[in-house]
């Protein structure tokens, strides 16, 4: 439907070529992508006489590069079948069969006969040992998948049923990914064998703590190096399936801006005599939290710094869950490092190997979601299933340094046993923190109250999210700001975004408004990472900051990424609070060129701008002058009174901003106005309840403006000058 930069570089044959686990590395392996004769049965049929089709694996059946494109439901059965031949070099090897990811019951035969047990799950990798299955030439493999998506209750994240061409609707779902969608590869072991290194960096001590997971195991001991470069730093010797330790002196520490590799090597020794070898890296860092100035924050290395990133679905217009070359999986997070990004939320999905390894290479923080089932309360055996994938997904990628956070459940869908499921998350890896539930404000999402951060999500946003006593505070989703590029759309006329841009200027003015506010309200207030909506379009969704077929960046990528570096180092050295002088009488005077002799007034119970000097009435003088009192909503904020109507404060409504009294919650909201430093030593004065929003002079009207918004009074010429006022001696004493 779509062609992407990469569409054209997929061969007919071997697709994805790449070695796919890049943390458990051996010399010799074969890959299995490519062509495999295809057939569609009943969900309830056998093995099919004749596969009358062909489909290139990994792509699944609903994508275009798989050569079949339709939807699949859950009333059909996928089977695949090829045949192979085993190196001779493999002779007196374990020969093990791997399977990157497939969706998702899945059963392999070879030769005829069943290998292992089916696998359920369609985000973890699985392997089966056929060396007794072989029979020295040309082997046959069989594989049928069951995928009943959203009709079962097993995790889907985004996949639903829906036709494979575009098509209006979809909403927020997506077409879904039936069948092998990761690299299928054959590989030759020892018959005692190492298969996981659990590696997890002490910068307390100044090592790396290592279990060696191995099959076959009998009395062999693991030995790991760690290296920089040719260079040996440290190494040791321990038990198999035992945590030992291996030093890392002076460790140069993993982050964003270095993110920096060390080598390592894992023996399995059966006395003096290596019988397996391993390669693998690691990335030396700490991840927690702390208290930060009396605010509770995420610290990476001991250190707060903001983590800003987009919401990352890895989805495909050619390939749907799979990228169509290791170049295009690993463009998404260069393009995050490209924009200013120092983080990426990958949504409810979990990808290849390889992405994680491009997510360590290149410095990115991950916030990785558990992939949701659907939205209905799920059944116990929906539960079962849901937590051991679980598990194993957290086994698969524990020792990737860039993974700083797992993400339990999103905005209530299937949700259930929040709280303990969060508990068994830390408790299974203590080293991340733990996010029970990203959304609890939003679609009836219930807190578990449990876990290392409190997230809200805000659309439009940013919102007004706060840490509590025992959690920091995140904004797990916010923006999805829309503009659609002709020529680029999934759905031509069909797409759709949590607020539309008239143009690229509106469109860049409001995203960088957005991410000032981050830095110049929130951040000040406690808030500590941002995940903005999204980094690509993704079928009917328009919100991207590039186009779904990645053809184009929609957004001024040198004004993004400065945004995002100017909060990423205002966590780093916070600018002094700006401060107004708390129960005195002031005036607020513009500071617009041309516009220097008017103040703020009230009139007739609107707020205006008027030219007021010596000569004037002493009426005009009073209605120009306001008592700064601490915020009624916020009293780290400010409220102004009027001078000749006590009681009565300015506040804003509907965007117009009036004279007015009232009570509530909302009232004091809409009076209460938060300081931000402007130019010149003025002063910007930011809705407390719309962040993004200033107090702004506009045709002598009062009105709460929006960077790049569509009215009137958010027009970009003079934005800044318009909304910075000079706070100066009050006109009526």
């Amino acid at each position: 439907p779509m062609t992407t930069p990469w569409t054209n570089q997929v061969p007919v044959d071997k697709p994805l070529p790449e070695y796919p686990r890049p943390q458990l590395t051996r010399p010799d392996w074969a890959n299995l992508n490519g062509i495999w004769d295809f057939a569609v049965t009943a969900a309830n049929a056998g093995q099919p006489a004749s596969f009358t089709e062909q489909i290139r694996v990994p792509f699944v059946a609903e994508s275009a590069l798989s050569g079949i494109q339709r939807k699949i439901t859950q009333n059909d059965k996928l089977w695949y079948k090829r045949t192979f031949t085993v190196p001779a070099g493999w002779s007196g090897r374990r020969v093990q069969l791997n399977f990157g990811a497939s969706d998702w019951r899945t059963t392999v035969w070879v030769n005829g006969t069943q290998a292992g047990a089916a696998h359920s799950g369609g985000y973890d990798s699985f392997s089966y040992d056929i060396t007794s299955l072989l029979n020295g030439g040309t082997n046959t493999v069989v594989v049928s998948v069951l995928d009943p998506t959203q009709t079962g209750g097993q995790a889907v994240g985004k996949q639903r049923i829906n036709d494979v061409a575009p098509h209006p609707g979809g909403g927020i779902f997506y077409t879904a990914a039936s069948g092998i969608w990761q690299t299928v590869w054959l590989e030759p072991t020892a018959p005692a064998h190492i298969t996981r290194l659990d590696m997890v960096p002490d910068l307390t001590n100044n090592t790396l703590k290592v279990t060696v997971r191995g099959d076959g195991v009998s009395g062999q001991t693991a030995r790991v190096t760690v290296s920089s470069g040719s260079t040996t730093v440290g190494s040791a010797t321990g038990a198999v399936g035992s945590t030992f330790t291996v030093p890392v002196p002076n460790p140069r520490l993993w982050t964003p801006e270095d993110p920096y590799l060390y080598d390592v090597k894992a023996d399995l020794l059966s006395g003096s005599a290596t019988v397996d070898s391993v390669g693998s890296y690691t990335g030396m860092r700490s991840v927690g939290i702390a208290r930060v100035d009396g605010v509770l924050r995420p610290v990476l290395n001991g250190k707060f710094v903001f983590q800003t990133g987009t919401l990352d679905q890895g989805y495909w217009p050619d390939g749907i869950y799979t990228a169509p070359t290791d170049d295009a999986l690993k463009y998404d997070l260069q393009k995050h490092k490209d924009l200013g990004f120092n983080m990426v939320r990958k949504h409810i999905k979990v990808e290849p190997q390889r992405w994680f390894y491009w997510a360590d290479r290149l410095g990115l923080l991950v916030w990785q979601d558990m992939p949701a089932m659907d939205t209905r309360t799920p059944d116990s055996a929906a539960r079962t299933q849901w937590e051991a994938e679980y598990d194993r997904i957290i086994d698969q990628h524990r020792s990737s340094p860039s993974v700083v956070m797992w993400v339990n459940q999103n905005e209530g869908w299937g949700q259930y046993d929040q709280a303990r499921i969060a508990d068994h998350v830390k408790a299974y890896d203590p080293s991340r923190l733990v996010n029970n539930m990203s959304g609890i404000n939003c679609c009836g999402a219930v807190d578990g109250g449990n876990g290392d951060v409190l997230d809200h999500h805000v659309y439009v946003g940013p919102g007004t999210t706060v840490p509590s006593a025992t959690r920091a505070a995140v904004l797990g989703e916010y923006g999805g700001l829309g503009f659609k590029v002709s020529g680029h759309e999934w759905y031509p006329g069909g797409g759709f975004s949590y607020e539309d841009q008239a143009d690229q200027a509106h469109l860049n003015n409001r995203l960088v408004g957005l991410i000032d506010a981050l830095r110049e309200l929130r951040l000040p207030a406690g808030l500590s990472a941002s995940v903005y909506t999204e980094i690509t379009d993704v079928e009917n969704e328009a919100n991207g900051l590039l186009t779904y077929d990645r053809q184009v960046v929609k957004v001024d990528a040198a004004r993004l990424q400065a945004a995002n570096r100017a909060l990423i180092e205002a966590s780093r050295s916070p600018a002094t609070p700006v401060t107004l002088p708390a129960n005195q009488y002031k005036s607020l005077r513009v500071t617009t060129a041309g516009y220097t002799d008017r103040y703020l007034r009230h009139r007739d119970g609107a707020a205006y701008t008027d030219v007021v000097d010596a000569n004037s009435a002493g009426l005009l003088k009073n209605d120009a002058t306001w008592k700064v009192v601490p915020g009624l909503a916020n009293s780290s904020c400010y409220s102004f009174e009027s001078r000749n109507y006590p009681g009565e404060y300015l506040r804003h409504r509907e965007y117009r901003v009036y004279k007015e009294s009232g009570s509530g919650a909302v009232f004091q909201a809409d009076a209460t106005w938060c300081a931000v430093r402007g130019a010149g030593g003025g002063v910007r004065l930011s809705a407390s309840n719309f962040p993004e929003q200033y107090l702004r002079h506009y045709n002598a009207e009062l009105w709460l403006a929006t960077p790049g918004g569509s009215h009137a009074w958010d027009n970009p010429a003079s934005f800044t000058e318009d909304t910075t006022w000079a706070v100066e001696a009050p006109w009526a004493p």
